[in-house]
């Protein structure tokens, strides 16, 4: 979000953060922008809503094409017209823009274009399939932006008042944990630091003392992190749980009110950055609050 810690401890805000929500026309990604503005409003930042529309590649005349797009382009006019209407509503004012290409690429590409800090995207509604994994739109844009990606579930509210920080002691991880404790500090007061042991029954059974060695690996990561929020002035809680990563994290989640969970994105080249952690993307499925994916 573009907020960095001084060699002081100050906060310090380099420029306004500009905020890109992409748009499908869905409640999902229509509360997005709603969140957004209001986000907006409070901290004097700018936002621009984008719908992608698929490019057209029916076969037809030269002479036919810009009839064509003005046909194509009329459900992209309607959902930017609601947006216009939302941020009317809000007591605001907005960027839109419509365009035309392959839609994650095209996210990507606008936001990087417009210097921006951050992404925000709807978790439209989902089949059991594509909780587990989630769309492919989305899972594209988080795995290919350079930026971070924040998704918001349906009804949601973009709150950091309590934050949950997710770590595995990664280096994507580690960037996430100093974006969580700058947030908290702007924002809020209370940090949650979460660290999963991800081993099954049959394994705790055959190597019981291997197990105890991660639990207690875990334990000095999520204090180390503690300690920095600690010295941030940040109140702190720290949980160390066994079982399946991503089910630990969205319970917890559940079970503290949690407004935001933040974690570090995984993988860097090829088809890595197409998947990134299976964990990440089955939080974003499952999670009741909104999930920002902290980029390298």
């Amino acid at each position: 979000m573009n907020i960095a810690l001084s060699v002081k401890g100050a906060l310090k805000r380099v420029r306004n953060i500009l905020v890109l929500v992409a748009l499908d026309g869905s409640e999902d990604s229509n509360n997005a922008l709603r969140q957004a503005i209001r986000f907006a409003k409070r901290e004097n930042c700018t936002v621009t809503a984008l719908t992608v529309l698929p490019e057209y590649d029916g076969d037809l005349e030269i002479g036919l094409m810009s009839n064509i797009w003005d046909t194509i382009k009329q459900p992209g006019i309607k959902i930017l017209s609601e947006a216009g209407r939302i941020a009317k509503e809000e007591g605001s004012v907005i960027f839109t823009l419509l365009e035309e290409g392959n839609i994650h690429e095209t996210i990507i590409d606008v936001a990087e274009s417009r210097d921006c800090d951050l992404i925000i995207l709807g978790r439209s509604g989902m089949t059991m399939v594509e909780k587990a994994f989630m769309g492919s739109i989305t899972a594209r844009v988080i795995g290919y932006s350079p930026i971070d990606v924040l998704v918001m579930p349906s009804n949601s509210s973009l709150k950091f008042n309590n934050i949950l920080l997710a770590i595995d002691g990664s280096r994507f991880s580690m960037i996430a944990a100093e974006r969580a404790i700058s947030l908290a500090r702007v924002y809020g007061k209370t940090i949650n630091l979460l660290s999963v042991v991800d081993v099954n029954e049959e394994f705790y059974a055959n190597a019981p003392e291997l197990v105890e060695k991660m639990i207690h690996e875990a334990r000095e990561m999520v204090q180390s992190v503690e300690d920095i929020a600690r010295s941030a002035n940040l109140e702190t809680q720290d949980f160390v749980r066994e079982g399946e990563a991503h089910e630990k994290i969205v319970s917890l989640a559940k079970e503290l009110d949690i407004d935001l969970i933040c974690m570090g994105s995984h993988g860097r080249t090829g088809i890595r950055r197409l998947l990134m952690g299976s964990v990440t993307e089955r939080v974003i499925g499952h999670a009741h609050c909104p999930v920002l994916v902290v980029k390298a």
